[in-house]
């Protein structure tokens, strides 16, 4: 156990390429190449952190400051998931929902129930958030591994039935998603995306970021929408006009390096993912398996990263509309790009779309957050991350899965577990018949 915890210590920049490494020396890489491929995935993820980081020390402030220039009275932060990760593991059932999370998969691909092969153990913090949560607010440790294993298995069959948008969308051939944020919101844009389908004039609307720079030339290139989206946050956050240049410019750089980034994960990722797509078709021939991977894929995507740009603001904007909500939205606004990252590719790159769906995808993530500040605030106690004040989180701090398996064992918020309930398991169900279609 002891061992494990100090893997989980060293974070994913050393712990996914030190797995990938072993997985390549399996897959008889060979060791030359299987270092150069976790190294270079490991340089992947220390510039995604290096952009994160320039988006949460520069934007983050805005949005703040913002909030507070026009007192939107939200007194709750939202620690984001850099905040709400260390929770998961200071629990007292971290050690076990990681062989737990790990044991379901393997249990599920030999029933076939999924093709998922998750390799990426730092991104099982979901879960074991989940099952965390479901402790702290219950007492019970079964229960609490019984939350653990539902949202593994969960999550793994949303990685199936997404494998194939993550393909064809996103051009990662081989891997699928099996966790973070834009997975599990997911359905509610395959839904959003069906009703648009059925809106005369509506559904004819089509907006990407393409589309923009063919229209207004350079002027809708993905660097000058970033340098105008900082710039007018900038603004509205009272900044003096040194520092909205600033931000506009470090915004523009956002979105050329993030893409960038994100190409060295895939260099260092292809070698290994073909090697045991190789295996597996060999040893089970006529199966498809994907790699389950982090999310953090698809902000490679540059409709995700303006997406992303676009929905600081709003989700802002979101957060003072719904009401006696009390959380700010600030560590997760960093990245807020996974929580529309797979809708941009169910609605095919419209930022239209997007944008529609992202709406409703926020505005549960945030309801579900405020109900969720009590116990979260007991869960980062009890681990001793926080002496003082509450805490939330949008990242698994507002996901459906988390609180519906929460409310199913206390029944603490019944009509909004009747209404999100409903949504989610409608917009499951639909999922499901639209996958079997072949519609996503």
């Amino acid at each position: 156990m002891q061992i494990l915890q100090y893997i989980l210590d060293l974070g994913p920049t050393v712990m996914l390429p030190l797995v990938i490494f072993i997985l390549g020396i399996c897959l008889k890489q060979g060791i030359g190449k299987s270092l150069r491929s976790g190294i270079t995935i490991g340089v992947g993820f220390v510039g995604i952190n290096l952009v994160i980081g320039l988006l949460t020390d520069n934007l983050g402030p805005a949005a703040q400051e913002m909030a507070d220039r026009f007192n939107l009275g939200l007194s709750v932060v939202d620690v984001g998931w850099p905040g709400a990760s260390p929770m998961a593991w200071s629990s007292t059932i971290a050690m076990v929902a990681i062989p737990v999370a790990i044991l379901v998969n393997v249990l599920m691909l030999v029933t076939k129930m999924t093709r998922v092969v998750n390799v990426d153990i730092w991104n099982i913090w979901h879960m074991t958030f989940t099952g965390a949560i479901i402790l702290a607010a219950t007492g019970n440790f079964w229960f609490a591994i019984i939350g653990v294993v539902v949202h593994s298995a969960f999550v793994y069959k949303l990685g199936d039935w997404f494998a194939p948008t993550v393909n064809k969308h996103f051009g990662l051939e081989g891997i699928a998603i099996p966790h973070g944020s834009g997975t599990w919101s997911a359905p509610f844009a395959v839904v959003i995306d069906a009703i648009i389908d059925k809106i005369p004039g509506v559904k004819k609307v089509n907006i990407n970021s393409s589309k923009i720079e063919e229209r207004f030339g350079v002027v809708g290139e993905p660097v000058i929408i970033g340098a105008v989206l900082g710039i007018v946050i900038g603004f509205l956050a009272g900044y003096p006009v040194s520092d909205v240049l600033q931000l506009g410019i470090q915004m523009a750089a956002v979105m050329v390096l993030m893409p960038t980034v994100v190409k060295f994960i895939m260099e260092g990722l292809m070698p290994i993912a073909e090697a045991a797509q190789a295996i597996l078709d060999k040893r089970f021939q006529g199966q498809q398996y994907y790699i389950g991977l982090d999310p953090a894929l698809l902000l490679g995507n540059s409709q995700v990263v303006a997406a992303s740009l676009i929905f600081v603001p709003l989700t802002l904007v979101i957060a003072i509309l719904i009401p006696g909500n009390q959380v700010l939205p600030f560590g997760d606004l960093a990245t807020i790009g996974f929580f529309v990252s797979m809708a941009v590719g169910i609605h095919k790159g419209n930022l239209f779309r997007t944008v529609i769906s992202g709406a409703f995808i926020m505005s549960i993530t945030i309801w579900i957050a405020n109900m969720m500040v009590g116990v979260h605030t007991k869960l980062a106690t009890d681990t001793g991350n926080i002496s003082s004040g509450q805490v939330a989180s949008l990242d698994q701090g507002g996901a459906p899965i988390t609180f519906i398996l929460k409310e199913l064992f206390q029944l603490q918020n019944l009509v909004p577990l009747l209404i999100i309930g409903g949504i989610y398991v409608f917009s499951i169900i639909f999922t499901y018949v639209q996958f079997k279609r072949e519609k996503i």
